[in-house]
């Protein structure tokens, strides 16, 4: 599974130097160099007094942007972020300085699990036409504040200011704190421990379900999810080094994506980001991230699992960009530049949306139609991951500043490794038992059927060969999931007539988003629904191999 871009861009990439130190000897390194940092005492952050994580030359490779925002946030002598009520009354304010013409609607799809409301604008023109609907996502991870700022910035720009032109081709809908609960304590987690941004697929969190609703009702064509980076910490313990890059920028790469999406998102989107980042100074590289796990010294793209806001809003068929600024664990460090960089990537991403928007809704209907039409035809992909490889990145030494080649061993998602692969169903059926399943399904879109009345079809059922228990793995260890674990099960398929009973549930994959079904009902995989026990045992679903009667099917109400 070659991501097209990839293909294209493997000639050109240069050869990795040398192996990575061993882990030891990094941390060790990176320890000193902490000690030589604080005894050396010559940087301060100047809008706290506090010291540096690195060096005043580090600290130079990072001016202040040449453009100023009118955000309380950023004012001279202003500390921490933007509080719930504040960010709430700036959204207020955009919704009653909207100009003739345009219509600003104050949204709240859901409630945090502390109860604060997660706020939202819908923009749009007054005309009731609907037009093509781009989603921002801010702050899903509390302790990632960049997203929030530029949002906020963002809908000014778009109900009142330069952007508000765009609004004849795009509707906008932005939420700038998709995690009010983790921004209050600026803690990475959802107030039950649960990461909001893997949890797409499986909706344990209200955050998460709020985000879905908005996905549901609008039907975005492309949405963003901004987030920030780490700076040191691992960087430094393992590499001597210090994070260089402003944004990080991955989209949805994950299987079972139609491949027209992945050259869209990158000629119309990723190359105009780089471009717009490039012409003010400021510096990109694809999405990375540095396992937890001391002494592992891979750097791994994003994930490819659909779990993550970004793949399972492609698997819905949107072009779905993430943007990651250079900013988890240095505060406010930086901070104008940090949304700075968010907010000219984002402006963007919606001049952009504006000139291609006839295509991008035209795309999504291509890649409706063709999923939809796949169904009892072909094979589809249960499992895939990232391929390992090398590179050489750029990093800043911590002393000097200077850039520093790092060879490393890189796990790249733009070409996936094929792990599980089966013929694709014409459905699956669930036992009358898995509300909870059939709830989490439609809430994600998928329409699901019930039966009037007995039906026996042909089908195949998993049978269980050995299971275990793990921490949900991911790219940069294991996954936030307070604590729970997951079945890891090894399953052989067993054809077989299925008796079905009425009250029982069938779900087509003669629908759009079908793929998510797929993501959601093979249970041999961390974030299937039998792994996570939203359904209660293997065998309660099945792989149904023909097209029902439609007279056996009712709709839900």
């Amino acid at each position: 599974m070659r991501h097209p871009i990839e293909a294209a861009s493997a000639g050109r990439r240069r050869a990795a130097g040398s192996a990575a130190r061993p882990a030891r000897a990094a941390a060790a390194a990176g320890l000193f160099v902490w000690a030589l940092l604080g005894l050396a005492g010559v940087a301060w952050a100047q809008d706290s007094g506090a010291p540096l994580p690195y060096s005043a030359a580090v600290a130079a490779r990072f001016p202040e942007p040449t453009t100023h925002y009118d955000a309380p946030v950023l004012a001279p002598g202003a500390t921490g972020f933007t509080a719930d009520a504040d960010l709430a009354a700036q959204l207020a304010a955009v919704v009653a300085g909207a100009p003739a013409g345009t219509r600003i609607d104050r949204l709240q799809p859901g409630r945090s699990q502390a109860g604060v409301p997660l706020e939202a604008l819908w923009l749009h023109r007054a005309d009731g036409l609907r037009r093509p609907l781009v989603l921002m996502v801010g702050q899903q991870h509390g302790d990632e504040p960049a997203g929030a700022e530029a949002l906020l910035i963002l809908a000014r720009q778009v109900g009142q200011g330069d952007l508000a032109p765009l609004l004849g081709q795009i509707e906008v809908l932005l939420l700038p704190r998709a995690n009010p609960d983790g921004a209050a304590w600026q803690r990475r987690t959802a107030s039950n421990g649960l990461d909001i941004n893997r949890d797409h697929l499986l909706l344990q969190t209200p955050e998460a379900g709020a985000v879905a609703a908005l996905v549901r009702e609008h039907r975005p064509v492309v949405v963003v999810d901004a987030h920030e980076h780490t700076v040191v910490g691992r960087y430094l313990e393992k590499f001597d080094a210090v994070q260089r890059f402003d944004l990080l920028l991955q989209y949805a790469m994950t299987a079972n994506l139609p491949e027209a999406l992945g050259r869209a998102s990158e000629a119309w989107f990723r190359q105009p980001i780089l471009d717009a980042l490039a012409a003010d100074g400021l510096r990109t590289e694809w999405y990375y991230t540095n396992p937890t796990t001391p002494g592992d010294l891979r750097l791994v793209m994003g994930g490819v699992q659909p779990d993550t806001s970004r793949n399972v809003q492609g698997l819905r068929h949107a072009v779905s960009l993430l943007l990651e600024s250079r900013g988890v664990g240095i505060g406010r460090l930086h901070l104008a530049r940090r949304v700075h960089t968010q907010v000219l990537a984002m402006r963007s991403v919606l001049q952009q949306a504006a000139r291609h928007a006839d295509a991008l809704l035209a795309l999504q209907a291509r890649a409706d139609a063709e999923v939809q039409a796949q169904a009892c035809t072909g094979r589809v992909v249960v499992w895939a991951e990232g391929t390992p490889g090398r590179r050489e990145l750029l990093m800043l030494d911590p002393l000097t500043g200077a850039d520093k080649p790092v060879a490393v061993a890189w796990t790249s998602a733009l070409d996936l490794k094929v792990r599980t692969e089966r013929r694709r169903p014409c459905g699956y059926w669930l036992d009358a038992g898995q509300q909870a399943a059939v709830a989490t399904l439609r809430a994600l879109g998928l329409t699901v059927r019930q039966l009037a009345r007995p039906a026996e079809w042909p089908a195949e059922a998993w049978i269980e060969q050995a299971r275990g228990e793990i921490g949900r793995p991911d790219v940069r260890g294991m996954v936030a999931d307070a604590g729970r674990g997951v079945l890891q099960l090894v399953v052989d398929l067993h054809p077989g007539d299925l008796q079905a009973p009425a009250g029982s549930y069938y779900l087509p994959l003669d629908q759009p988003l079908a793929n998510l079904a797929v993501a959601a009902l093979e249970p041999d995989t961390q974030n299937s629904f039998v792994a996570n026990r939203l359904v209660n045992k293997l065998a309660a679903v099945r792989r149904v191999l023909v097209r029902p009667a439609a007279e056996t099917l009712v709709a839900l109400p």
